[in-house]
């Protein structure tokens, strides 16, 4: 791999912006933008999460050790390699699913998350309908349809939540008037519309 292809420093936040980034790439040809992977430094997650393991299987959860407003950065994808969809992947554009290859990949599927993968910036931030914020000792959350189109693994859904949509099988099988009420990634909205699915966000 080319050298010039990998860059081992991080962009400036955001702050909901648009910036730009260096993407892993062949040594022959630049992969295209939008399924480009970036290669930053890999983050230290132990001040942001816990992670605790608990018996039986898929039984692990992350709980947050620090308070951030409604929308702000809790962590920036890092270090992540193309993967075929499956349980423990995350679906960044409508081609490309990644493994995140470190602790995020303990944070649950909740129908009231707490956080959004925003695949666009390559950013896990705080649920911006999150009026009160991230609190230290929450669980960390996202609803796995705001990525998913078609998930390898379905399952039933136990996060006890008063909205809770049972069975969570991707953002293909659920209705649209479900999906209006969460943020979801540009690439989902793209397959919900080329299937012929319309919807406003509520509130729009």
């Amino acid at each position: 791999m080319s050298p010039a292809a990998i860059s081992n420093t991080a962009p400036a936040p955001s702050n909901g912006e648009k910036t730009s980034s260096t993407s892993i790439s062949s040594s022959s040809s630049l992969a295209k933008e939008a399924d480009s992977i970036p290669a930053w430094v890999k983050p230290d997650l132990s001040r942001l999460m816990r992670v605790e393991h608990c018996p039986g299987n898929f039984a692990a959860r992350s709980l947050s050790l620090v308070d951030l407003p409604a929308g702000a950065i809790f962590a920036r994808i890092t270090s992540p390699t193309r993967a075929l969809c499956a349980y423990s992947s995350v679906q960044a554009t409508r081609s490309l699913h990644i493994e995140l290859n470190n602790d995020l990949v303990y944070i649950n599927h909740s129908c009231r998350p707490t956080l959004i993968f925003d695949m666009p910036r390559w950013e896990v931030r705080v649920n911006p309908d999150l009026k009160e914020g991230l609190r230290a000792g929450d669980e960390l959350t996202f609803f796995y349809p705001s990525t998913e189109w078609d998930m390898a693994q379905p399952f039933d859904c136990l996060c006890k939540q008063p909205e809770c949509r049972g069975r969570i099988s991707g953002a293909k099988d659920m209705p649209a008037k479900v999906l209006a009420e969460y943020w979801l990634n540009p690439h989902i909205e793209e397959l919900l519309h080329e299937k012929g699915v319309e919807f406003e966000k509520n509130g729009a």
